[in-house]
């Protein structure tokens, strides 16, 4: 198993409208992964200048795959739990999102 830090970025376009309810449930997501073991920076960041097509991006940072694993598997099931459904919200907000994850690109590669 790798120990590579894993990376996860997800990017968001979102309405000036929906913004308050989208950051409000994105930061009660954040603080879950942010107390998750492995997780080593969970930010959450919004474009303030630029032509940039997403206004919110978050980026986290996991000490490797398994944790990233782990968080998002406990993250699914708490979704499940709760009867939440991210791309219905998503949806209905009218947010746009890319969402994916990353590894470092290393000089050799």
């Amino acid at each position: 198993m790798s120990e590579e830090p894993f990376f996860r970025i997800d990017k968001f376009s979102v309405p000036a409208a929906s913004r308050p309810r989208f950051i409000e449930r994105l930061r009660r997501t954040h603080d879950a992964l942010g107390e998750a073991t492995g997780c080593e920076q969970n930010m959450i960041l919004e474009q303030i200048e630029g032509t940039g097509r997403f206004n919110i991006v978050t980026f986290v940072r996991w000490r490797n795959r398994a944790c990233y694993d782990e968080a998002s598997s406990a993250a699914k099931e708490r979704q499940k739990r709760t009867g939440f459904n991210p791309q219905v919200f998503m949806d209905e907000l009218g947010v746009v999102s890319d969402l994916g994850n990353y590894a470092c690109l290393n000089e050799d590669s």
